[in-house]
């Protein structure tokens, strides 16, 4: 019997990543923010996906709970279903990367080898890792969610950096400290990183 893979073709558009990112006057990309849980990677996302848009470029923000109630809505936090849920991101990250947008995805992506595998779902340097470094001690004293506290006492498992292990980035493209820099100049680190690297064209100011 044949995989049911093979019932199917990639059907490619008549428009091509290249045109949108001509029409959209900048090339796509997805930043991948990992970290632990409280580091900031969702609030880091999210503002500078505001500064994106202030600036007039096309971003879009894909957050890891967000998916969790609806695409990836079922999955548990076994490390199969951490793996599945952090494929399922990149896949739709990789959608957007395609309609020529700068998509930013903010997941705790515990695992190296999860984040090797989706680098290479990526064309040749559309896949930025950010790595939102953060100690579990201030991670722990911050606990947004509650989190850690229901860890620490058994209401939740397969936590990461408590009873889950987190694998910390070996070359990442960019490293935030949140501990040590306010989130406005890590925006402005993240925005000098894309126009360096050809992203973004040269400054522009907002409502431009």
């Amino acid at each position: 019997m044949q995989p049911e893979s093979a019932r199917v073709a990639w059907h490619s558009s008549k428009v091509s990543k290249q045109s949108r990112q001509l029409s959209n006057g900048h090339r796509s990309c997805v930043l991948w923010f990992t970290g632990l849980s409280g580091s900031g990677k969702s609030t880091l996302a999210a503002e500078l996906e505001l500064a994106l848009h202030e600036l007039n470029y096309r971003s879009y923000m894909l957050d890891g709970d967000n998916l969790r109630l609806g695409l990836n809505r079922g999955l548990g936090f076994s490390q199969a279903d951490r793996s599945e849920n952090i494929r399922r991101m990149g896949e739709t990250a990789r959608l957007f990367v395609d309609a020529g947008f700068i998509t930013l995805a903010a997941a705790i992506s515990p695992y190296q080898a999860d984040r090797e595998l989706l680098r290479n779902r990526f064309g040749q340097g559309e896949f930025i890792e950010v790595y939102v470094r953060c100690t579990i001690e201030e991670c722990e004293r911050r606990d947004p969610k509650g989190l850690y506290r229901k860890a620490r006492s058994g209401e939740i498992r397969q936590f990461t950096g408590i009873s889950d292990p987190y694998e910390t980035p070996v070359h990442p493209e960019i490293e935030i400290n949140s501990e040590m820099l306010a989130v406005p100049e890590s925006v402005s680190i993240l925005l000098s990183y894309l126009r360096s690297q050809g992203y973004l064209p040269a400054d522009r100011k907002a409502g431009e």
